[in-house]
């Protein structure tokens, strides 16, 4: 068995930044199944801040991190779609990105199209798989078709930004929510048709202005207890309320008769997880994913950028919501 070294950041228990450490680790060969990659850009997602505090309780010691991109180091038996050298990038079970170097199962790492750079790849992977099962799988009771209308919170934010751009490509009039003037700008440049600036509106009620009184069709919500009760006020008949983080805090339980109260509308509670339990599905998402980005319909923004020794700094930067587009960290 060959070994390397690569630094990894773990923490040995939930809580703040402060309890990230960068330790060095060595690192095997990959087992049957899975492969080395050696990272050139590491993707940064609120998941990490949930399992970091605990909200997502996970074994400890416990190392961060669910998206990268880079080069495969070694394969191990059984792995047929990737190959030593290839260009890759995943978004991925068990956590563990964090590092310059890993063994991971293969079954989520996808070859890397040329024309995606390494930022890209890490910035993409895990946001933009979100973006296309939101948009690709979570519809309402009714369908999606263009013209619909949906709304989408924190839309400035990594999954925010892909989905302007991609609902515009599939002709949805987005209506997104950002909490600075600034933020609202860059979701309108980005493709969403109204932006409203939740610091300042009533979401719902520019909603109903918005849409003549109808509501929308779908709000995709990753903010969680804060937008709770603004997104079921925003939705149309028959609507779907789709639930995807926490950004905020956990939604609080409530009563079943409240949806019918709402508009007899629909509540559903998603996580990429479920939607890559295979590699074909995995594949196809990404293939999907990999062709919008390749037409140029949708531009990945990697906007900030950390020295994977600073990830303390990334994570505050990221909490106190003072970051747009996708983050990276680079080993």
């Amino acid at each position: 068995m060959s070994t390397t070294h690569s630094r990894a950041v773990v923490i040995e228990h939930t809580g703040g930044p402060e309890q990230m450490h960068l330790i060095e680790a060595p690192v095997g060969d990959p087992g049957p199944g899975e492969v080395r990659i050696r990272h050139h850009a590491i993707g940064l997602n609120y998941i990490d801040v949930y399992q970091r505090s605990g909200l997502y309780p996970l074994p400890l010691p416990l190392r961060l991190g669910m998206e990268g991109a880079g080069v495969i180091e070694a394969v191990g038996a059984g792995v047929e779609h990737l190959r030593v050298g290839d260009r890759a990038a995943y978004a991925s079970q068990p956590p563990g990105s964090y590092c310059d170097a890993r063994v991971l199962p293969a079954m989520n790492v996808c070859r890397l199209p040329e024309g995606i750079g390494f930022e890209q790849g890490a910035a993409m992977m895990l946001k933009g798989l979100t973006a296309q099962y939101l948009l690709r799988h979570c519809k309402p009771v009714e369908g999606l078709q263009a013209g619909d209308w949906v709304l989408f919170h924190a839309a400035a934010g990594g999954v925010g930004l892909i989905a302007c751009q991609w609902a515009r490509a599939l002709g949805l009039r987005l209506i997104a929510t950002a909490g600075t003037d600034e933020k609202c700008a860059l979701a309108l440049a980005n493709g969403a048709v109204h932006a409203i600036n939740y610091r300042h509106a009533n979401v719902a009620e520019r909603v109903r202005a918005l849409t003549a009184g109808s509501g929308v069709k779908v709000v995709y919500d990753g903010v969680g207890k804060d937008t709770w009760e603004g997104s079921l006020d925003s939705l149309a008949t028959f609507g779907l309320l789709v639930s995807f983080g926490n950004a905020s805090g956990p939604v609080p339980p409530f009563a079943p008769a409240l949806l019918a109260a709402k508009g007899s509308v629909y509540v559903t509670r998603q996580t990429l997880f479920h939607h890559i339990t295979s590699r074909a599905r995995t594949q196809a998402m990404a293939d999907e994913l990999f062709a919008v980005v390749g037409s140029g319909a949708v531009q990945i923004h990697v906007e900030q950028r950390y020295p994977l020794a600073q990830v303390q700094q990334a994570h505050q930067a990221l909490e106190a919501r003072q970051t747009v587009g996708a983050t990276v960290l680079l080993p």
